[in-house]
């Protein structure tokens, strides 16, 4: 699809020609994220701005004619949020990937979206603090990703999503406008919190082109417990006396039957034929005393046996086994992955129910996740190309995020609403909720063209 003349010609006379990508290659590698079986299409061009003035100067013009704009951070996505509809101008931040400030008297870093988050964290803690988000691809991840998604990953049972740690943001409005909003200090509650409404906003209501995020002090290395569970009602109950102990934990983390003998033939690790295996950290100054209890906890709700570490080295060998639950199962076919959270008592529950699942519809699935927040990756195993596979994991899908709602949860929990569920944001919210979310687009974005599609979709 060819790009259209006009804007191209107002492009080249307000930015430097290395901005404009036109290669076929090079703008279809950048259409789309990492998810299966979500809507796209092709891009007419790539845009590689570097300064906020330049992604001013994008918009600006693809406002002028008319064109829609998706923002693009590194593509891990899973929901389909970074996909381009035919005809569109893909916005990718990849160069602007500075991080501008780490300021440890107040405690917060300003950091350009394209910086990759592992990177970001990495260089946080080498000034003496620590940036607790840790999405499973945080070594390529950038953190404008994780604003616009609002990422979550492994410790949020105790420090939270990247929400939370987001002070302030420069955002490039549709029409090419810049603003600010938020704030640098630790408090402030001027006016509306528009904030919080840009975060996990999925590219639909402006571009991020600055972030400031609030940086917590330097975390202790924390200690890991496994326990292992002939059954997942057993599981489940542990899950749910931990959290009515109130321990101070900072990972509660679950993996099925399924993912335990994937990792297994993966790693070699021993892991023996469970029903489930539970992985617990804390970083509390008494975290041997914290995992004392969660241990008794465990063996009271029948684990066939628990193991705790104070070691680094020995921890980090017993949080691989979690780490590795997406890179196991993904060797065992095409893989669908989905993200659903539950009340942490029905955690079990849906475990239960994605098995049932897998039998009817005669596929594998591999269930891990963050039982502390109740927040299960059910992950469909398929092939791709056969057409029978295809519709089978489709439908297993659907199901799985309909039991989810079933046992009062949510959809999403950290991956986003992208395109891939649309339809079920409808079914989740009501009427009056629905209504909301599109006038608030509609303020924003009165065209509809900043990645059209995404999230929201008019009535």
């Amino acid at each position: 699809m060819a790009a259209p003349i006009p804007a191209l010609r107002d492009i080249s006379a307000l930015l430097p020609a290395d901005v404009v990508e036109l290669d076929p290659g090079i703008v279809a590698s950048r259409a789309c994220d990492l998810s299966h079986f979500t809507p796209g299409g092709t891009p007419v061009m790539v845009l590689a701005p570097r300064t906020t003035a330049e992604v001013s100067a994008c918009l600006t013009v693809a406002h002028r004619h008319g064109l829609a704009v998706v923002p693009r951070g590194a593509g891990t996505g899973l929901s389909g949020g970074a996909n381009a509809p035919d005809g569109s101008v893909v916005v990718s931040l990849h160069r602007m990937n500075k991080i501008l400030e780490i300021n440890t008297i107040e405690r917060l870093a300003v950091a350009q979206p394209g910086v990759v988050t592992g990177l970001l964290r990495e260089r946080v803690a080498e000034s003496g603090l620590y940036y607790p988000p840790d999405p499973g691809s945080v070594d390529s991840c950038t953190i404008g990703g994780n604003v616009a998604t609002n990422a979550g990953g492994m410790c949020c049972l105790k420090y939270g999503v990247t929400g939370d740690y987001v002070l302030g943001l420069e955002v490039v409005l549709a029409d090419g406008r810049v603003t600010r909003v938020g704030r640098r200090t630790v408090k402030g509650v001027a006016g509306y919190d528009l904030t919080r409404l840009f975060v996990g906003s999925e590219g639909t209501l402006g571009v991020i082109t600055e972030i400031t995020l609030r940086l917590l002090p330097r975390a202790r290395v924390p200690s890991t417990l496994v326990a292992p569970f002939d059954t997942l009602e057993a599981a489940g109950n542990a899950v749910v006396a931990l959290g009515c102990a109130g321990l101070r934990l900072s990972m509660l983390e679950i993996m099925d039957r399924t993912t335990v003998q994937a990792v297994e033939a993966l790693t070699r690790m021993g892991l023996t034929d469970i029903a489930a295996l539970l992985v617990i950290q804390s970083d509390e100054p008494d975290a041997e005393e914290i995992l004392g209890e969660a241990s008794a906890i465990c063996s009271s709700c029948d684990a066939t046996e628990t193991f705790a570490s104070t070691d680094p080295a020995e921890a980090d060998l017993l949080l691989a086994a979690r780490r590795n639950a997406f890179p196991a199962l993904e060797r065992l076919g095409d893989p669908m992955l989905d993200d659903v959270a539950v009340p942490r008592s029905s955690v079990a529950s849906l475990i239960a129910e994605v098995q049932r699942i897998a039998s009817v519809y005669k596929l594998r699935i591999g269930v891990f996740g963050h039982a502390g927040e109740g927040n299960l990756h059910p992950t469909i195993i398929y092939d791709h190309a056969d057409a029978a596979s295809r519709k089978a994991a489709v439908s297993a899908f659907g199901d799985i995020t309909a039991a989810a709602l079933a046992l009062g949860g949510t959809v999403t929990g950290e991956h986003g609403v992208g395109r891939l569920k649309t339809a079920w944001l409808a079914r989740e919210s009501d009427a009056v909720a629905l209504a909301l979310h599109r006038a608030v687009k509609s303020t924003f974005d009165p065209r509809g063209t900043l990645n059209p599609g995404n999230v929201i979709t008019a009535e």
